[in-house]
């Protein structure tokens, strides 16, 4: 897949996972791992990059006498899942036609 695409999707899905409920980081990996693959070196650097861009915020908790750092998805977060949700209309579309193109040819 490329890197790109799977860059973008992996970050809807840290917001979907948001989007059920504040987490922190080895929750989110836990929960968005049986769809994608991703690893914590993957995820903090996509929880900055949505921080950055306020799709999320974070807040501290103190969780076993240390802090734990809880992410929460924004408004601007729950947009880019709507405007994900309608782009892969588009690519459906497009796919859609690509896959009818190519078995045109094999007949």
């Amino acid at each position: 897949m490329d890197i790109q695409l799977k860059r973008g999707i992996l970050e809807v899905c840290v917001l979907s996972a948001l989007q059920k409920e504040d987490s922190y980081g080895y929750q989110i990996i836990k929960d968005v791992s049986p769809y994608v693959e991703i690893s914590e070196s993957t995820l903090y650097p996509i929880l900055k990059r949505l921080e950055a861009s306020e799709c999320v915020t974070f807040y501290s908790v103190e969780y076993n006498s240390r802090l734990r750092k809880y992410y929460k998805i924004t408004e601007k977060g729950e947009e880019k899942i709507s405007e994900f949700l309608s782009d892969f209309k588009e690519m459906m579309a497009i796919y859609q036609f690509i896959k009818e193109d190519t078995s045109h040819d094999e007949i």
